[in-house]
């Protein structure tokens, strides 16, 4: 999380690094299909906050316990599309797991299924 005094924020100007620069000017991912109310929660943020830069700690950190992805973005004061890359990466490397809010249809039953249910409903 971004605070005054750290070298690479100004108190007047705001933060000197732009925020594609955090994302190696990735601007969208769809990997995952994150949006605003998918919920993200980091896997061991104290062993994995060595290993990424420290903006991507802050993420872990964030995502201790399950939050959206607009939550997170608020949380740390970024983009929220530069949030989804940033967790997207995250996810790539099973530092963060998720869980969207919906579910594919996978097994729809067949007209023949339906006309059936139909019918039966018709003779009640």
């Amino acid at each position: 999380m971004a605070s005054r005094g750290e070298v690479w924020f100004d108190d007047a100007a705001g933060p000197l690094v732009r925020p594609y620069a955090l994302t190696r000017g990735r601007t969208q991912d769809d990997r995952y299909g994150l949006d605003l109310v998918t919920l993200v929660v980091s896997v061991q943020p104290a062993v994995h906050e060595r290993i990424v830069e420290p903006e991507y700690a802050d993420v872990l950190w964030v995502c201790e316990h399950p939050l959206s992805v607009a939550e997170v973005a608020a949380k740390i004061d970024l983009p929220l599309c530069v949030v989804k890359v940033m967790l997207a990466d995250l996810i790539e490397r099973n530092y963060v797991i998720y869980r969207t809010g919906w579910q594919p249809v996978r097994n729809t039953p067949d007209m023949d299924t339906m006309q059936k249910v139909l019918d039966g409903i018709r003779k009640l």
